[in-house]
């Protein structure tokens, strides 16, 4: 199953500053839009997982060169909450592996369960 997110803001790094309520609002919204997709991709399909990891792959398409691809995988974490929701699995048994991709407008990630 692949699903494709937006490409997250750089406010849901771990080290971004500002108002914490701000930072809360779109964390919230991230792992909502992640669930939402989830469900779509999967629409009508209950999956079912053995027992141990799931492996995960995240593959990052920026927007631009600028970005830390060290604090991707930190403005991520919302949405991979979003789509262990979706899924009905504790999102510690995911095992991921991150790529980085060449930039491309407007940017998104890309995760294949």
């Amino acid at each position: 199953m692949k699903i494709t997110l937006i490409w997250p803001p750089a406010s849901l790094s771990g080290h971004a500053k500002g108002n914490w309520h701000t930072k809360a609002e779109e964390t919230r919204n991230h792992r909502q839009w992640a669930q939402i997709a989830t469900l779509e991709a999967l629409y009508g399909v209950k999956p079912v997982f053995p027992a141990g990891d799931i492996p995960i792959r995240i593959r990052f398409v920026p927007p631009d060169r600028r970005g830390d691809r060290t604090n991707y995988p930190n403005r991520v974490k919302p949405a991979i909450d979003g789509i262990a929701v979706a899924l009905g699995v504790n999102d510690k048994r995911f095992l991921p592996n991150y790529e980085f991709a060449e930039p491309e407008k407007p940017g998104r990630v890309e995760v294949t369960i």
